[in-house]
């Protein structure tokens, strides 16, 4: 074995489900083995007879580039010369049962453009990073009391070239980074982009979990793009997909014609509803595999986070499974898959180990406890949760007549019962936008104008609610049509006034965001918030005040979710003195009637809404308000005017 430069030490590590750079073993590698250079190729294949590569090289057929088996757990291995960078290949498996199978290297680093499903020899990576000063700097920064808005994009189709090809990573880092900077966007995060054969499935079907789709460019354009972002400070969070993967024939499915990747009962194997099957979780070499995969992704290409796909469907033997379909249980008579929990704490407690600053989101949409809390306390180990709750309930409401909304009042405050159980993120992500359920400006009820103000209201409500805010791609402009997957975004719509002013008012509040602290510094504390008034449901207005660490950092945030402005509307203040508008969604600028406020609101000492002292406000229709207290030198100045 040492002569193809393997370690027995790194083989039981595998076996273990303890490598976690198995990726640097596994898989095609260019190596320079007694003097002579060519590919090194290992494979995992436990059930395989005969294992031979075959390529352009051999027509595609033939044993005459045989792997030899080198231990007793089914690892097969092989060096040859004659192969060159750029060639593509795959394994030849023979069965137990004599069967011939043709798969791409699951741990292949490149792989052809789809159609087209071969593996692809890598050439060594000579791209040279400049992102050390990011790195640096994120590593200085708390995730949680820090600013955290995400873009989330599908790159086949934020934007295409006229003739309907796709931009290359290279030409979207020229684009599209600057454009979410400029929007105020901290974060992109992205759509899968581990090879995949069908456009449509977006990336959620996977089959070269390490490589990086082709249909964009080459694995060293990819680093191109991430170094971009870096560069304009912009982090870059990947969605990654460890729950489940698909049935393609060159795929992983009965890799070596036996379930490997799987598991064995196929009961828990299928995902019916997805037409793909699970990972065998409770397998060591599937740990080294999907765990090594996470660790692919932040070293080689500098990810900051992976949002962690389907992870209920991954905690639940039987979650989501049609009516009829055999119900399955664990040892001890739950529906928990223990395995799978086990999995997610290892997977996160290693991420951490080697990059202690990664962000680890959960795509988590029960009432699971402890998500983002840490393994030691019984938690599952990641730092960040999507909160669905506050989605679910947040576009319910909002798709109701008006007339409607007080009889329902507590599905927008109902999410502040549990906010700080959970370290969250706000998302209105992509699944709200396909499948028929409408774009979001065209859930909301109303006429043009009022589905416009809603929209506004809506965003300006989530970037002020505690948590951190997700947004995806397409809402900045107030699209009518749900999100095209076969087309880009509808850019046109900025030649028209009120999809111009949503998106200067998306902007707009994305940098207000940025920079008021008492927006993001306490987001997952409970006492960066409290209700002023969670209960006026007759007139369906709510106020609250967030807050920051300074004391004096604070910000009273009025929304009125009803087309009727309110005249000497009182809100209780907790602190004396004079408060100013300093936001408002109603503005013409925006697309609003106007009914903004540029005179100072003095505070009566009368007890109100819980507070010693009130101010009398004007309530604009459909839109959220901001207010802060003016220091005492400011006060004065406005009192004199």
């Amino acid at each position: 074995m040492d002569n193809l430069g393997i370690s027995e030490h790194d083989l039981y590590l595998f076996h273990q489900g303890t490598f976690f750079q198995s990726y640097e073993t596994f898989g095609c590698h260019h190596l320079v083995l007694n003097g002579e250079s060519g590919y090194r190729f290992v494979v995992w294949a436990p059930h395989a007879k005969q294992v031979s590569v075959v390529g352009e090289f051999n027509y595609w057929n033939g044993d005459d580039y045989p792997l030899h088996r080198i231990n007793d757990q089914g690892v097969w291995a092989g060096f040859f010369t004659s192969i060159e960078a750029g060639t593509s290949y795959k394994y030849k498996i023979t069965t137990s049962y004599d069967e011939t199978l043709l798969k791409a290297d699951p741990y292949a680093f490149t792989s052809e453009v789809r159609p087209a499903t071969a593996s692809v020899a890598p050439a060594p990576s000579t791209y040279k990073w400049s992102d050390q000063e990011w790195i640096s700097e994120r590593e200085k920064q708390a995730p949680y009391d820090s600013p955290l808005l995400v873009y989330e994009v599908h790159l086949g189709t934020w934007k295409r070239k006229d003739d309907g090809t796709l931009y290359s990573y290279r030409e979207l880092a020229e684009t599209l980074v600057p454009y979410v900077k400029d929007m105020g966007f901290t974060h992109i995060e992205l759509l899968p982009l581990a090879e995949h054969p069908y456009d449509r499935s977006w990336g959620y079907q996977i089959t070269g979990y390490f490589s990086v789709t082709s249909r964009f460019g080459s694995p060293d354009d990819f680093r191109y793009f991430v170094d971009t972002c870096h560069k304009h400070q912009i982090g870059v969070i990947m969605d990654w997909v460890p729950g489940h993967f698909c049935k393609d024939s060159h795929g992983l499915r009965l890799f070596d014609g036996g379930p490997v990747f799987e598991y064995e009962d196929s009961r828990k194997a299928e995902k019916l509803s997805w037409g793909t099957l699970t990972f065998d979780f409770g397998k060591p070499e599937i740990q080294s595999f999907l765990i090594s995969n996470a660790v692919f992704w932040m070293k080689e290409f500098h990810i900051d986070g992976l949002r962690v796909d389907a992870v209920a469907n991954m905690l639940y033997l039987n979650f989501d499974k049609h009516d009829g379909e055999e119900k399955i249980y664990n040892t001890y008579g739950g529906e928990e898959n223990l395995e799978a929990i086990a999995f997610l704490r290892k997977l996160n407690e290693t991420v951490f180990k080697y990059q202690p600053h990664a962000l680890m989101m959960a795509e988590e949409s029960t009432s699971w406890p402890l998500v983002s809390s840490p393994t030691h306390v019984g938690g599952l180990g990641f730092n960040f949760k999507w909160n669905m709750g506050w989605m679910n309930d947040m576009l319910e409401y909002m798709e109701m007549d008006p007339v409607h909304r007080k009889w329902n009042h507590s599905l927008i405050t109902f999410s502040l019962m549990y906010a700080f159980s959970e370290n969250y993120i706000l998302p209105l992500s992509h699944d709200e936008v396909v499948h028929g359920k409408r774009s979001l400006l065209n859930k909301m009820p109303g006429d043009q104008w009022q589905q416009f103000a809603q929209l506004r209201l809506l965003y300006g409500y989530m970037m002020t609610h505690p948590g951190k805010k997700l947004l995806f791609m397409g809402g900045e402009l107030g699209q009518y049509d749900e999100w095209k997957d076969l087309d880009d975004l509808d850019w046109n719509l900025l030649d028209y006034p009120l999809h111009n002013k949503v998106h200067r008012y998306v902007k707009e509040l994305n940098h207000f965001y940025l920079e008021e602290k008492a927006l993001f510094e306490k987001d997952h504390e409970g006492e960066g918030f409290f209700w002023i008034n969670a209960n006026d449901y007759e007139q369906s207005i709510i106020s609250f005040v967030r807050k920051g660490f300074d004391p004096e950092d604070e910000l009273l945030i009025v929304c009125n979710f009803t087309p009727v402005v309110r005249y000497d509307y009182r809100v209780g203040v907790p602190k004396p003195g004079t408060y100013k508008e300093i936001f408002n969604s109603d503005s013409e600028a925006f697309g609003g009637s106007g009914q903004t406020s540029s005179a100072p609101h003095f505070t009566v000492p009368e007890h109100w809404n819980g507070q010693d002292q009130y101010i009398s406000l004007k309530i604009p229709p459909l839109a959220i308000t901001v207010y802060r207290r003016l220091p005492e030198g400011e006060q004065a100045r406005e009192e004199e005017q």
